[in-house]
């Protein structure tokens, strides 16, 4: 275990030691967002755009009118620079704070409770990012409809169900549909599809218009990529599961990953059964593009995209 010290409502505390309430809205209702952030280079990457968006998404869900972009990096960099961090993985949490959600019609007049934690920077084998991953489809869809839809919120639970029956298919992540079967996004990513020389990526919460809107988070590391992409034919549009079959190359996009290629789909088929039995499913492993492996777009994407960071983080 990594002990460091914390910082919990404007004090540095040690993390054995940091605690909230028991009434607090995160712990009671789940009310909440988060951000997670990674230090290259004893820094920061790009903490303004992940702040601006909890910050956005606290004033649009009506958590909280109090929440600062300023003293949230404040926060952030001295929970770094205190303990002497040079990679790391960052997680910035808010939450209502300590009140009854279910007596209180304004929520945004309370205190949040504000809380940074540093841990080590997560591993990932080599493999994952030189041989790509497989996903997998979860169960449920994304709804566009819902209040929370597109923003980071601590509601995650059906999503982990979604990354534990995909890890024991031996694939990396599953894929969310909306209710009209289009690909959204990753449990944990967005995605990025390789096709006829276009990169093509589903619509965030941000840029679909209002008539349809989308479940999609507006990811910063998604957003470094179409920097990245400027010089390239980019469309933002709906993807079918006919796209995702035919991509010629896909990856995902998250702060811990940066860039991570998908190299085959574990797709459910269906079997008619036998002699009037009931219909069964298996699991059927489709390569991405013609060969499975890593494609050019991606790789060189994800070294652009690794220069970026250290560029940003070094000077």
């Amino acid at each position: 275990m990594w002990f460091m010290d914390v910082w919990l409502n404007g004090q540095l505390v040690p993390s054995d030691q940091a605690s909230v309430a028991v009434f607090d809205a995160g712990f009671q209702h789940g009310v909440g967002l988060f951000e997670t952030l990674c230090v290259y280079n004893g820094r920061l990457f790009r903490p303004m755009e992940h702040v601006q968006r909890l910050v956005a998404s606290a004033k649009h869900l009506r958590l909280s009118e109090k929440i600062q972009v300023d003293p949230l990096i404040e926060a952030l960099e001295t929970t770094v620079a205190h303990n002497k961090l040079d990679q790391a993985r960052i997680r910035l949490t808010i939450t209502g704070g300590n009140l009854n959600m279910l007596q209180s019609g304004a929520t945004n007049e309370h205190d949040p409770t504000v809380l940074v934690v540093a841990q080590p920077p997560t591993p990932y084998p080599d493999a994952f990012f030189e041989k790509g991953i497989g996903v997998t489809i979860a169960p449920g869809r994304l709804s566009p409809w819902l209040p929370s839809a597109g923003h980071k919120t601590l509601d995650y639970w059906s999503r982990i169900l979604a990354l534990q029956e995909a890890a024991a298919c031996r694939a990396g992540e599953s894929l969310w549909l909306t209710p009209e079967a289009n690909v959204a996004c990753g449990s944990v990513s967005n995605i990025f599809l390789v096709r006829d020389d276009a990169l093509l990526t589903p619509p965030t919460r941000t840029e679909a218009p209002v008539e349809s809107p989308s479940p999609v988070l507006p990811g910063v590391t998604r957003g470094a990529v179409l920097e990245l992409s400027a010089g390239r034919n980019i469309e933002r549009r709906n993807i079918s599961l006919d796209d995702l079959v035919a991509a010629d190359e896909i990856f995902l996009t998250n702060s811990s990953w940066q860039i991570l290629p998908v190299t085959s789909l574990l797709l459910r088929t269906k079997k008619e059964g036998e002699d009037g039995g009931k219909d069964s499913f298996s699991l059927e492993q489709r390569p991405v593009g013609e060969d499975g492996c890593v494609g050019p777009v991606t790789s060189d994407l994800r070294t652009a995209l690794l220069a970026l960071i250290d560029r940003e983080t070094s000077s």
